[in-house]
């Protein structure tokens, strides 16, 4: 997992957030900043490989339509959400459903109903909904999803032809699933495959959404099934492949850029950053991110390479 040098102490962003000259809009519900065309602009990233590369084809974007850029490091969503709202950053790559959900409960407290769906045009309606109060503009999304999956062996899928969640259902295979300790009350985990897909899940192996182990209990035996990521980039060295979610189950977690309204709402922002849009796919997305973690390629390398392939740069 890449990490920037450059990250942010808790300390540093309350700090930053506190003195900024920024519109935090914070518990206000309107928004009266005309949107801005700030010059100099800075990109937010969790540090973790796939932001890390989604905000450096953003900054190469941007800086080819005439704006300086530079990048910030802030561990989560607790800290770099506030640093946005305030103008300290000012553009973050997000994901649709999670920051809706995440936004929602900020608004309406821990025990909110989800608004993020598998439906990505009411997904996209109640984030800007929940956004635009807090003085940020959210983007078009494009074709590059980051969303649960659910993965087997190769042999096992060839062997059974399984293509989809609903192919393994039919199977009446018994299935032990890999797993995060939530994955038995999660509506998209157990629940969800046992009601939508008919899939038997005999137990969870809680080992963990995507990691090692887990993928390790499924390529020997231990389970028959993981919990993944759809963009994950090390499927191919456990000898595994994703099933297709064909029944919609998984949330809509695009990728969308979001940015502060007041210092990056123009269209010369929206522009460059939706330029990416049309053209990043989820299987590209998840190649990049194998090229950083699997061949130790710098991520800003990476993604030069990739945006000057499809003739962005």
């Amino acid at each position: 997992m890449n990490r920037r040098p450059c990250a942010l102490l808790l300390g540093a962003v309350l700090l930053l957030t506190a003195c900024s000259t920024g519109p935090s809009l914070e518990n206000r519900g309107e928004v009266t900043a005309p949107p801005g065309d700030s010059k100099q602009l800075t990109i937010g990233t969790t540090g973790i490989t796939e932001s890390d590369l989604l905000a450096e084809m953003y900054a190469l974007l941007l800086r080819k339509a005439g704006y300086r850029t530079e990048m910030l490091t802030v561990a989560n969503r607790e800290l770099y959400e506030p640093a946005l709202e305030s103008g300290q950053i000012d553009v973050v790559p997000e994901y649709a459903a999670t920051f809706a959900d995440w936004l929602n409960a900020k608004d309406k407290g821990a025990d909110a109903s989800p608004v993020g769906s598998p439906d990505l045009d009411a997904t996209m309606r109640a984030l800007r909904r929940l956004a635009e109060p807090r003085g940020l503009t959210v983007l078009d999304p494009g074709k590059a999803v980051d969303q649960n999956a659910y993965a087997v062996t190769r042999a096992f899928a060839d062997r059974l032809h399984l293509k989809t969640l609903s192919d393994l259902g039919a199977s009446n295979q018994g299935v032990r699933l890999a797993a995060g300790d939530e994955c038995a009350t999660r509506v998209y985990c157990q629940p969800g495959l046992e009601k939508v897909y008919k899939i038997n899940i005999t137990g969870i192996d809680p080992k963990g959404v995507g990691t090692t182990q887990s993928k390790k209990a499924v390529q020997s035996g231990q389970a028959r099934m993981l919990v993944t990521t759809t963009t994950d980039a090390t499927l191919d060295q456990f000898g595994l492949v994703i099933l297709d979610d064909d029944k919609k189950l998984q949330n809509a977690d695009y990728i969308v850029p979001v940015v502060n309204r007041a210092r990056a709402g123009s269209r010369g922002v929206a522009r460059a950053l939706e330029s990416l849009a049309p053209v990043l796919t989820t299987a590209d997305l998840a190649s990049l991110n194998r090229r950083v973690d699997g061949w130790r390629r710098l991520p800003e390398d990476v993604a030069r390479s990739y945006l000057k392939s499809k003739h962005l740069i």
